[in-house]
């Protein structure tokens, strides 16, 4: 009994002398790892478990990257003297500049619509600044779809959506027509600036309503977007406006570089219009096309449903789709539908057959002699045939826009600009372009 005491007062004292050398070695090792890397940032709580033996446990370094010390929205200062502006505006921006895939993916699809709105932008003499609005109603996507019923990448509810342009009627909702909406968009903005004569009471109003505004204005007796109490949303709504233009404005600051090329192409459309006396399924349009219900679908939002209903439509098509549309309509019934000319976009097409009529038969790997119909002649693709029909003389219409005329010739707009040497976007009525 009296050895076994002795046993365990040994085995005591060991273990003591034992733990006193681990720590003072720990301590040891942890100074000399930290001296080694003093700028290093370690994530070390004594409190965690501890990993499992075996697995390498890497320091974490995120640096930090400070909000700009100020900021304007379209011209006008913001307070970010302020602490509670400034706090309000460090977290959207914080939220923003660490999001880095969707900034890549704000970056890319930029490429694609921002020359479109910034033309736009530029002909209604308005801030460059509201094509961020854009991005933060939806991202870019003309297909978005809130859940209180806001549509389109504007993101227009119903009965505004209606008092400016874009109406729903049936399957057909003009909120998700991205040239329309865009138009539609700049006129509120700037009926609601008339208004407001203050930018951050517009955009507010743009978010939560011109009634929600003007109530809580007269409620608060203030006027100015910075002191007024605002749904929550709306709070948050003007500042991640900002955010994001300090983000995309300056992407390389933040060490965001994507690389030339990587972005979006704008889309290169053809346009068909067709006059329908009855509905006709988008699969069938495609078929005659030869494309797909989901390429038809994708390039026309606005079709909400399988069918295009009866009545005059505009159809996005994929570049080259036009004629084959238009000659396999002609093949099955010798009525076709036409090609939207460059020089006259609004050209009618003639109506559709009825989409039951056994005679049509849309262009498919089972119908050769109607697709060899649709490929032109050899003449028509020589060198000297196609190097006509690039020089193409286009004079400038009233209300004529550089983007929508790039459009109507399936080029971009930068292509349009270089081949006539324009330093801006600005048109003048009777103005020769060259379309490359």
């Amino acid at each position: 009994m009296k050895g076994r005491r002795q046993t365990v007062r040994l085995g005591a004292a060991a273990a003591a002398v034992g733990l006193i050398l681990g720590v003072c070695g720990c301590a040891s090792l942890q100074t000399a790892d930290t001296a080694q890397q003093p700028a290093a940032v370690h994530v070390m709580e004594s409190r965690k478990t501890p990993a499992p033996a075996g697995v390498a446990v890497a320091s974490i370094n995120v640096p930090y990257v400070p909000p700009p010390n100020s900021m304007d929205l379209c011209g006008e200062p913001v307070p970010l003297e302020r602490q509670d502006v400034y706090e309000r505006f460090d977290k959207e921006f914080t939220l923003v500049v660490y999001n880095h895939a969707q900034v890549y993916l704000w970056l890319k699809r930029m490429e694609r619509y921002f020359p479109a709105i910034e033309e736009r932008l530029h002909h209604y003499n308005l801030p460059d600044d509201l094509k961020y609005v854009a991005i933060v109603e939806s991202d870019l996507l003309p297909n978005a779809c809130s859940p209180k019923g806001a549509a389109g990448p504007w993101q227009f509810m119903p009965g505004t959506g209606a008092a400016y342009g874009l109406e729903r009627r049936g399957s057909v909702d003009k909120r998700y027509d991205f040239e329309r909406s865009t138009e539609s968009a700049f006129l509120l903005l700037s009926d609601l600036y008339k208004k407001y004569h203050s930018w951050s009471l517009a955009i507010a109003a743009y978010n939560c309503g011109d009634k929600r505004i003007l109530d809580e204005s007269r409620i608060q007796g203030v006027r100015d977007y910075y002191d007024m109490r605002l749904p929550q949303e709306t709070e948050r709504y003007v500042f991640r406006i900002l955010a994001v233009k300090a983000v995309l404005s300056n992407p390389n600051q933040y060490g965001y570089d994507l690389p030339k090329g990587w972005g979006y192409q704008e889309f290169r459309l053809d346009r068909v219009t067709v006059s329908l006396s009855r509905p006709m399924p988008i699969q069938t349009i495609a078929n005659a096309a030869g494309t797909t219900y989901r390429e038809i679908k994708r390039l026309n939002p606005i079709f909400r449903s399988d069918d295009i209903p009866a009545g005059n439509h505009e159809i996005n098509l994929p570049l080259g789709t036009g004629k084959t549309l238009e000659l396999n309509l002609r093949a099955g019934n010798d009525v076709p539908a036409r090609t939207v000319s460059p020089e006259n976009s609004t050209a009618q097409g003639t109506e559709f057959p009825d989409p039951g009529a056994p005679d049509v038969t849309p262009a498919s790997a089972s119908s050769p002699s109607r697709i060899a119909a649709a490929i032109p002649s050899a003449k028509a693709d020589s060198p000297k045939a196609k190097q006509k029909a690039r020089e193409k003389i286009y004079r400038v219409k009233k209300g004529d826009s550089l983007s929508a005329i790039a459009q109507r010739y399936q080029i971009s707009t930068q292509e349009l600009k270089s081949a006539n040497k324009l330093k801006s976007n600005d048109l003048q009525p009777g103005q020769k372009l060259r379309v490359p």
